[in-house]
């Protein structure tokens, strides 16, 4: 699995969201995700709506998948200044 093949499926989930998807070894990814929906939305539960947008591969063509999800708001105080 490439990390571009999980970008495309995690962005297709969501409205309009931003997506990075790292990999050293293309078993193991991390994920940040920006996305409104995380809106109001507990960690566990964004954690859940990402690896939705994933169905079957989490556990199979992904072995392990970190992620760090955010809302907008929550990125732009996280990137600091510009």
């Amino acid at each position: 699995m490439q990390t571009a093949d999980i970008q495309g499926l995690i962005e297709a989930g969501f409205a309009d969201p931003v997506v990075r998807v790292m990999s050293d070894d293309n078993t193991h990814f991390e994920a940040v995700v920006v996305a409104a929906e995380f809106e109001g939305v507990r960690p566990l539960a964004r954690h859940q709506l990402v690896y939705k947008t994933l169905g079957t591969l989490v556990g199979n063509e992904i072995h392990a998948l970190s992620i760090r999800a955010f809302t907008p708001d929550e990125w732009a105080e996280q990137s600091g200044p510009g």
